[in-house]
């Protein structure tokens, strides 16, 4: 007789999804592609999958857990772009509106040396006309030569001194006319800062981590033993990330210069697109919030808003089928895609090694935290993990 998997009943089924999950993460661990993971799943608002594999830290026998805090790299945008969707909720922040009208130490110009008129909805779409230093292909490109912060680095600066050298280099295109991934959510967050009148770690707190219980994620942690230890893929295995190391997640591009010990460092400047740490649970809530709706953070015309694809069509470099909300990656076209993932669900990663996707129509939300890169961000581990959820998900029915 043959048995279909949707006449077992569902505790059969789900152990056989969470089966399927860990298979795929102990194979990354195997293959020496990840070093640890966690991974969260829930279908609905009911957590179906939760589990932390390999080693926070490899060289000590330290095992990963499900409160290990990460260092969150640009898993730190949503967070950050949420803040200021809670200002324009509370009617102090215009989404449409000239930023400066804030009087930032931030007045960049376009090539023929025009001022350049820009917008939050700019800022958090991506659209604002900056870049970021590590896609320059070398040390006598502009950002380099001006002394630009990405901010995973010991830069020793302050956010007004990054925001000044962003200023100085001309903008890459004129505002709203393309879409280029960018520093734009750190001066997001010089702009957090003016509003809500409180240093940037202390108004996400205010407006975004506080009200949802997430006590772990800021943007200094003091507590090294609780954080996972940085890798970097390599061969036969992947190595420990060094102060100071520099690794480029692109061909042709410079790269990334990390300090992981900066997420220690309360000098350190704070920035909004890359300067955080925190754990899976913590972020997970945050997409479950902001899912399930409701008013709990932001009314529900704005979270829709942030699902938008904002870009008027233009192409994401290396993301076909994707267009870009608010704050994240939006799947506009499966088939050019070639995803499952339902048209509309909201995507984006961590240069540390994470990913994580919210997909409304199974209501789905997923977080995959690694401390590997760039495998745990863009590698093979991401689309299976993918794959292995929504092929589960098709037997189901």
């Amino acid at each position: 007789m043959t048995t279909h998997k949707y006449l077992l009943p569902q505790s059969a089924w789900l152990r056989g999804f969470s089966s399927n999950i860990q298979s795929v993460v102990q194979r990354a661990l195997d293959e020496q592609r990840l070093v640890g993971a966690v991974v969260l799943v829930s279908q609905h608002g009911e957590v179906i999958h939760q589990q932390a594999s390999g080693f926070a830290d490899r060289e000590a026998v330290r095992p990963m857990t499900v409160d290990t805090v990460f260092r969150l790299a640009s898993v730190s945008k949503p967070i950050v772009s949420v803040a200021a969707l809670v200002l324009v909720a509370q009617g102090r922040l215009e989404l449409d509106e000239d930023i400066g009208i804030w009087k930032l130490d931030f007045q960049p110009r376009l090539a023929d040396g025009r001022t350049a008129r820009i917008t939050a909805r700019q800022l958090l779409s991506h659209m604002a006309g900056l870049s970021y230093r590590f896609f320059e292909a070398d040390e006598n490109s502009p950002y380099a030569m001006a002394g630009v912060s990405d901010g995973m680095d010991a830069s020793g600066i302050s956010l007004e001194e990054n925001l000044r050298r962003i200023a100085s280099v001309p903008l890459i295109y004129e505002p709203g006319t393309a879409w280029g991934y960018s520093l734009a959510t750190d001066v997001l967050g010089a702009l957090i800062e003016r509003i809500q009148g409180a240093p940037l770690d202390k108004a996400v707190r205010q407006l975004v981590t506080g009200p949802l219980g997430m006590n772990y994620t800021g943007f200094v942690t003091n507590n090294p033993q609780r954080v996972a230890v940085a890798y970097v893929n390599d061969t036969p295995s992947p190595h420990r990330l060094t102060e100071g190391e520099t690794v480029s997640p692109f061909d042709g591009a410079v790269g990334i210069k990390y300090s992981p010990a900066r997420i220690f460092d309360t000098q350190s400047f704070p920035s909004g697109g890359a300067g955080m740490a925190g754990t899976a649970g913590d972020f997970f809530c945050l997409l479950e919030a902001l899912r399930q709706g409701g008013g709990k953070l932001l009314p529900d015309e704005l979270i829709a808003e942030m699902g938008r694809d904002q870009t008027n069509g233009l192409e994401l470099p290396n993301a076909p089928g994707f267009g870009f909300g608010l704050g994240f990656s939006v799947l506009r076209d499966a088939l050019l895609a070639a995803s499952p993932e339902s048209l509309g669900t909201w995507r984006w990663g961590g240069a540390y090694g994470h990913s994580w996707f919210v997909d409304h129509v199974q209501g789905l939300s997923v977080v995959a935290f690694t401390n590997t890169q760039f495998e745990g961000m863009s590698g093979r581990f991401v689309t299976e993990m993918r794959d292995v959820i929504y092929g589960a998900l098709e037997t189901s029915l």
